[in-house]
């Protein structure tokens, strides 16, 4: 019974301090960026390298952000983390597609994982990263959930972030980007393994001149200028 109670106590601290360590880095990423993601540590172990340089919101311009936006997720400052309506038609478009699955996720949801999980694991993965895109939409704000995504999402082999992307691509940083430039690069996130901003793909080129259309129509909601003018 000795030994019993032990091991219930010490099981029990161990939950207690993961909970109040998970809860800390929740509330401290809500101002500071993360020393090194779990993606980035595999693209490093894969040979890729890590090409990162964390910029504040204001440094990275309203192009890349109206362009992230309209490609990934043009309802986000109005979502509470999850498109229903979106992820329904995915649902209806992937039993009629299963060879060529089609995912819903907005760009909180894409924060979660890239800030606190990992690519893959399926079903599992899946569900902590419900959890994270609730805790993210109540503890933080829209505007650091976008600064946060756009400095950690993958754009390209081994290049993490808005400004490295600015750089490796065009040479300058992101905020001079322009809107043809932007869209691009935004162009490339749904596979940016796969999908090349330099050399630049046909699908990345047509994708981007559809992304600036969307731009245009997307500046003009007033949640988007809100979001924007933070």
């Amino acid at each position: 019974m000795a030994a019993r109670n032990k091991v219930w106590r010490i099981t029990k601290k161990i939950v207690i301090l993961l909970v109040v360590m998970h809860l800390t880095f929740l509330i401290l990423f809500r101002w500071f960026n993360p020393p090194i993601t779990f993606t980035q540590i595999g693209s490093i172990l894969e040979g890729n390298g890590l090409q990162r340089d964390y910029i504040s919101y204001d440094e990275m311009g309203d192009n890349i952000k109206l362009a992230v936006m309209a490609g990934e997720d043009q309802l986000f400052p109005d979502h509470n983390g999850f498109d229903i309506k979106r992820i329904k038609l995915a649902i209806k478009y992937n039993k009629k597609h299963p060879n060529k699955v089609r995912g819903a996720s907005t760009i909180s949801q894409q924060t979660a994982k890239n800030v606190f999980l990992w690519q893959k694991g399926g079903f599992f993965r899946k569900a902590i990263e419900v959890y994270y895109t609730f805790m993210i939409e109540n503890l933080w704000t829209k505007k650091r959930i976008l600064e946060a995504y756009l400095n950690v999402i993958e754009m390209g082999e081994g290049i993490y972030g808005v400004q490295a992307a600015a750089q490796t691509y065009f040479n300058k940083d992101a905020k001079e980007l322009t809107r043809a430039e932007a869209a691009k690069i935004a162009a490339c996130l749904p596979n940016p393994k796969k999908l090349k901003v330099k050399p630049l793909s046909r699908y990345v080129a047509t994708r981007g001149d559809f992304l600036q259309k969307q731009m245009i129509n997307l500046q003009q909601d007033p949640d988007i200028q809100e979001l924007l003018h933070q």
